[in-house]
């Protein structure tokens, strides 16, 4: 094995124009999956920007390698590509999680399985399947989240913090509220200062729900402020 045998061997793997169609591939795949992992990056999600982008970058290397090798060495062209199902679900099961009552990581193992389909097509040559088809998650993602929480069919864990008297006052208070809706405070949180008790906690409900919380909360002579924090992100 001499530098001219290593030079030999890189030259007759660029004039077959292997490395040129995977690199393409590849790139298309990182800036598909980059374009849906930004999405997530901006709702805060735990798989953003750069998981997606290295999921489907490496899902399309994985389809790519397993027709290549397959090639070279007689093999199944579907055996390694075939494994990327399960290797998936594997990291999506990871991302469930059940706490606060919720399951919360739905959206995010579903966007993971759909990313790992994107590079497949990508990695098979299919680029207007693979576009087409991330074009509709991002559609999916952007407007059915809105939909879900203009009509309201979406269950939120909201943010709240109130001020009072004592902590005991202003439990007695909120659960006062929350009692004709069946709810209870989540998570809470309580504080002193020289001029009052903070207490935060979380609330479950649909959108409009929450507002109309906010709006008896806001009402209360016990309360002395009433702050919504925002919702805390469920999937």
């Amino acid at each position: 094995m001499n530098w001219q045998h290593i030079i030999d061997l890189l030259h007759g793997e660029m004039a077959s124009g292997i490395v040129a169609t995977s690199v393409v591939r590849r790139v298309l795949a990182a800036i598909l999956g980059g374009l849906i992992g930004l999405e997530r990056e901006l709702r805060h999600q735990p798989a953003g920007l750069r998981t997606n982008m290295f999921i489907c970058f490496g899902a399309a290397l994985f389809t790519v390698l397993s027709d290549v090798l397959a090639v070279e060495h007689l093999g199944d062209h579907t055996r390694i590509s075939a494994q990327i199902i399960p290797g998936i679900g594997f990291i999506g099961a990871g991302s469930i999680l059940h706490t606060r009552g919720l399951t919360t990581g739905l959206t995010t193992a579903a966007t993971l399985f759909v990313v790992a389909s994107v590079a497949m097509a990508t990695g098979g040559g299919l680029y207007i399947t693979a576009v087409f088809a991330t074009g509709l998650i991002l559609v999916a993602l952007f407007s059915l989240g809105h939909l879900e929480l203009t009509f309201s069919l979406k269950t939120l864990l909201n943010s709240y913090e109130v001020t009072g008297a004592s902590v005991e006052e202003i439990t007695r208070e909120v659960n006062r509220i929350l009692e004709s809706g069946h709810r209870m405070m989540q998570n809470v949180v309580s504080g002193s200062t020289s001029q009052h008790v903070r207490l935060q906690f979380d609330v479950p409900g649909c959108n409009r729900e929450q507002k109309n919380l906010l709006r008896e909360l806001q009402a209360s002579s016990v309360l002395g402020s009433v702050t919504s924090l925002g919702p805390v992100e469920l999937e």
